[in-house]
């Protein structure tokens, strides 16, 4: 799928499919070999959605578990697809909360939609954001939709660095609504936070914190984000910690920003996402 997501979609029926399945097992193997919660007791809705070549489950808003893994124990005891969601719904959420998924292949813009003008490209396994003739501004963002997760990258700011990380944000043109993280040259608060065409900046830094910033090498950023609260690290330095009531609400794209300006040239590599 090339990294497409689909929307979330409500499942077909799972408390029908949930009856069926220990129907199915019981006739299999010994009840004991299959001690499932009636996780879909709780389940006020369900839905899923699809990263790349991979599908995740919710329950009740939350992510719980990855398909993929769970196909091995259908095709072993000859379940159905829909038996398979079943199974998934019943397992411990904790299983999604450590699953870690790539952004970014190394080898191309899969995944990913670019807009503007400015220039996406790889080169030597790494993702690199450059202005382009407009000097203009420029972005990057997934095509998979995110809500509450963990995203960890690095960057290395080749010239003048002014650039950016967007959490729960869309993109219509070259107009972004939503939150950026910022990355910067130094003394220009990297690592805080920033609502485009809104409130401006909701937080930066505290004085000094900057200094964990290495201009011209690779840096590690950190961003965690769950419900109303955000937090930032730079090179294992915290540098905000921000609950926001309109972030809280939102759901949307992670996305890279080329400022505009010109003379802007940035690297990325190992962006990855673990959805909470």
């Amino acid at each position: 799928m090339g990294g497409r997501a689909a929307p979330y979609r409500p499942l077909p029926s799972l408390a029908v499919s949930y009856r069926l399945f220990l129907a199915v097992a019981a006739g299999r193997h010994e009840p004991a070999r299959f001690p499932l919660p009636r996780a879909l007791d709780r389940c006020n809705s369900t839905a899923h959605t699809v990263v790349g070549m991979r599908t995740f489950f919710r329950c009740n808003n939350l992510a719980v578990a990855e398909l993929a893994p769970l196909l091995r124990l259908v095709e072993s005891v000859g379940l159905t697809f829909i038996a398979a969601a079943v199974v998934i719904m019943a397992l411990p959420t904790n299983l999604a909360a450590q699953e870690t998924i790539s952004l970014f292949n190394t080898n191309d813009l899969t995944g990913w939609t670019i807009h503007g003008t400015e220039l996406w490209y790889v080169e030597d396994g790494e993702l690199v954001g450059e202005s382009g003739p407009d000097a203009a501004y420029g972005y990057l963002a997934t095509e998979a939709s995110f809500k509450d997760f963990e995203l960890t990258l690095e960057f290395l700011q080749e010239a003048d660095g002014n650039s950016g990380v967007f959490i729960r944000s869309h993109v219509e043109g070259t107009r972004v609504s939503g939150w950026q993280v910022e990355v910067a040259p130094p003394g220009r608060h990297t690592g805080g936070i920033y609502e485009s065409y809104g409130r401006g900046w909701l937080i930066q830094p505290e004085l000094g914190k900057e200094s964990a910033l290495r201009m011209g090498e690779w840096n590690t950023m950190h961003i965690r984000v769950v419900g109303d609260r955000v937090t930032t690290w730079l090179n294992g330095v915290e540098m905000v910690d921000l609950v926001d009531e309109q972030i809280g609400k939102a759901e949307g794209h992670i996305v890279l920003q080329i400022h505009d300006g010109g003379g802007i040239r940035v690297r990325w590599r190992n962006l990855r996402v673990v959805v909470r």
